[in-house]
């Protein structure tokens, strides 16, 4: 059994308290942000449930003094040799190029659902503390089994000043209710995420910011952890922790990364509880590939097919940390088991949609499949190096068996999309 750990933000333009949680955490786990940009995460031991704020500040220079001292460089601010327990009060407000309120964007924010309604709930009052001045609310449904998240969906609308649509989506598949929705979308940008996540109150304007340049088409953002209660919980930050990292980036095509496996490895670009994209040209490819995507055979891979096209089609998609939203992992083992296996059936679905789609990039992919092999087998890839040497081996292999199954379930997805007149 793991020890439950913390999750919580440390906001270093405010001064450091002593932190105190209840004794059963041994550990706690902070997300360092300043003027709201996240620096990092750090893990602090706690002795009895407390870390006295000398000892946090100390922890956090010494782990993230460089992040500190660049964000600060960045800024025009004079340098500093340790951090204090008054924190960093008298540093200016961060000067990242955010648009102006005249200046921003509409953007519809798609929640996708489905028969969990409380969930539903604890997302969209997360959206409705957004500090955006521009945006609308479409929940899909997918394939409900009552009533229940209509309704209550019904209620919320009924008391919320911004506009809060619900559609449903009749035929199961995460792609479909995505497609279905886009039908509803009224904003420039469309935001897609999941009713098991909390919005970061800036979550829009940071990912509004992104998209500063034209051809940005797509821009995704950080997902941390909303908890960390239960082993499994853990584990998935081990397994596949939906992290990229706290550094911006940018994945364009004309001046690629140093990967062999670019485009293909799209899982790098982000997650799709945390991805946005020009509407227009979402809706110019048609949405996503329908065949693709939780609830269907093929069960992922729909996020990962959208990221690759807007890269193969010579758009550009960025990486924004500050664009946050947190994430409640899956709580029990064998949650975790079914989704080790889903991810590797969505992977191996992708991969085959991408040659559907697109036959020509055959040669290419086939070309580099050692290296694709080795980063899916190999312990120091990046994709295996996080992971301890106590992560259950059977996770692994479940998901290396998806991977091989990902292929025939697409296409199995693809039938079924035909004889149900999709």
């Amino acid at each position: 059994m793991t020890n439950p750990v913390y999750v919580a933000d440390l906001q270093l333009d405010e001064p450091l308290v002593e932190l105190r949680v209840p004794p059963s955490y041994r550990s706690a786990r902070l997300l360092v942000r300043l003027h709201g940009a996240p620096l990092g995460d750090v893990v602090v031991p706690l002795d009895s449930g407390v870390v006295e704020a000398g000892l946090l500040a100390k922890t956090v220079w010494g782990e993230l003094g460089d992040r500190i001292s660049a964000h600060l460089a960045e800024d025009g601010e004079p340098a500093i040799g340790e951090l204090p327990e008054a924190g960093l009060l008298g540093s200016s407000v961060c000067r990242r190029r955010l648009p102006a309120p005249d200046s921003q964007p509409t953007i519809t924010v798609v929640v996708a659902t489905r028969d969990r309604t409380e969930s539903l709930l604890r997302c969209l009052e997360s959206v409705a503390a957004l500090r955006y001045d521009r945006f609308d609310v479409v929940v899909v449904d997918s394939a409900p089994s009552n009533t229940a998240s209509a309704e209550a969906v019904a209620a919320v609308a009924a008391e919320w000043s911004v506009p809060l649509r619900y559609v449903c989506s009749p035929m199961p598949g995460l792609a479909i209710a995505h497609n279905v929705a886009l039908a509803a979308v009224t904003g420039q940008l469309v935001a897609f995420t999941d009713d098991d996540v909390l919005v970061d109150p800036d979550w829009l304007l940071e990912t509004a910011a992104g998209f500063a340049e034209a051809e940005v088409f797509c821009v995704t953002g950080l997902i941390v952890p909303a908890e960390l209660e239960t082993r499994a919980q853990c584990l998935v930050e081990e397994f596949a922790g939906f992290g990229r990292g706290y550094v911006a980036r940018a994945f364009d095509p004309l001046d690629p990364p140093d990967d062999p496996l670019f485009p293909f490895t799209a899982g790098r670009f982000g997650s799709g509880a945390n991805m946005t994209y020009r509407t227009a040209w979402l809706r110019e490819r048609g949405g996503f590939d329908a065949a693709l995507g939780a609830g269907t055979l093929a069960r992922g891979g729909d996020d990962l097919a959208a990221f690759a096209r807007v890269v193969r089609d010579g758009g550009v998609l960025r990486y924004e940390p500050a664009a946050i939203v947190r994430h409640f992992h899956r709580r029990d083992y064998p949650s975790l088991q079914r989704q080790a296996y889903g991810y590797g059936v969505g992977l191996g679905a992708y991969l085959m949609s991408a040659m559907r789609h697109e036959p020509a990039a055959v040669p290419y992919m086939l070309r580099r499949a050692v290296p694709a092999l080795r980063h899916l087998l190999s312990s120091a890839s990046v994709k295996n190096s996080p992971r301890s040497r106590t992560f259950p081996r059977e996770l692994v292999w479940r998901e290396r068996l998806g991977v091989l199954v990902g292929p025939i379930a697409y296409l199995r997805s693809v039938l079924r999309l035909r004889r149900s007149g999709h």
